[in-house]
């Protein structure tokens, strides 16, 4: 399923300076038809009200949908985002929430993919979807 060679790490440090770091988010996995990482509910990611704030889930499931899409891709083709819905299912307080994407359609031109985000009790907080459009990657 993966086109692209990857590492957690080289995930992580391709994230330097981006939303991603800011937001505390950690690639933990890549497995044979799946992308997971984790993300802090803190200051960073919290609502006024001490909650998870929704678009702090759906920043995770993006990255982590976004992150499969590109590794699914041939060199010199890029994925960006064209489509994305989060149903917030139950509060997240404290600790961290954990995704998990996995790829439901891969076309010639777009790519669909599931994103389920637990908390640390495996209770699921957000079901979101992603649709990506896949570029030639433009030289800058």
């Amino acid at each position: 399923m993966w086109k692209k060679p990857h590492t957690l790490e080289e995930l992580q440090a391709a994230c330097t300076s981006t939303l991603v770091q800011t937001l505390g988010i950690e690639f933990t996995a890549v497995g044979e038809d799946y992308i997971e990482g984790r993300m802090p509910v803190d200051e960073r990611t919290m609502q006024p009200m001490g909650l998870l704030h929704g678009g702090a889930s759906a920043a995770l499931a993006e990255t982590l949908g976004g992150a499969g899409a590109y590794l699914c891709v041939e060199e010199g083709t890029i994925c960006v985002g064209l489509e994305i819905n989060a149903n917030h299912i139950r509060p997240a307080r404290r600790g961290w929430v954990i995704g998990r994407a996995t790829r439901l359609h891969q076309g010639r031109t777009t790519q669909v993919w599931n994103i389920m985000i637990r908390d640390e009790q495996d209770q699921l907080i957000c079901v979101s979807r992603l649709t990506v459009a896949v570029r030639p990657s433009v030289q800058r």
